[in-house]
């Protein structure tokens, strides 16, 4: 039998890819939910439920997508950060019809003078329908071209912000006294 990312049927799969930042930030960026959109091309956005300062183990939100051609598909999800470890992973589930359907995981790991990021989710449940339509549209490409381009995105705004920082820092060091 084929492997459980090789099936047809949606399962499990991952992405990673190296990024010159530090893991606090770049746990910072993904743990902030309601700018996910700035890098998901799938994601519009997220609503915490309540005030949330620092999302923790438990805190709920609503996500709101847009997918398929042109993404006229749109709807909203609701979800549960399980787990909240700064700097190390940040994990949520999305609910389908009020049971615990996809598990979103990011883990951030050092790697050369940056950290890893990866990405990937796990199918714990979705309706047989859901299925059905996963196959014609090949959901899978999808989600694994999706998370590419969002850990693409993150990269592009975490080694700008970095870099502009540290322009700033150094230009600053560099400045004669008045």
């Amino acid at each position: 039998m084929a492997p459980k990312n090789q099936r047809w049927w949606l399962t499990t799969d991952q992405v990673e890819l190296d990024i010159d930042a530090d893991a606090s930030v770049l746990y910072a960026m993904v743990s902030d939910l309601p700018r996910i959109g700035e890098w998901s091309p799938e994601c519009r956005g997220v609503d915490w439920e309540g005030a949330v300062g620092t999302p923790v183990a438990g805190t709920t939100f609503v996500g709101h997508n847009a997918v398929g051609p042109g993404r006229r598909i749109r709807y909203s999800r609701h979800g549960c950060v399980l787990v909240a470890e700064p700097g190390r992973e940040f994990t949520f589930v999305t609910d389908e019809g009020g049971r615990p359907s996809t598990v979103w995981r990011y883990t951030f790991a050092p790697a050369g003078g940056g950290t890893r990021v990866t990405e990937s989710y796990e199918v714990r449940w979705i309706p047989v329908w859901a299925r059905i339509l996963d196959v014609p549209t090949n959901r899978h490409r999808e989600l694994l071209a999706n998370m590419r381009t969002t850990l693409e995105n993150l990269k592009t705004a975490a080694e700008s912000a970095e870099g502009s920082a540290g322009q700033s820092e150094a230009g600053a060091r560099n400045e004669a006294p008045s």
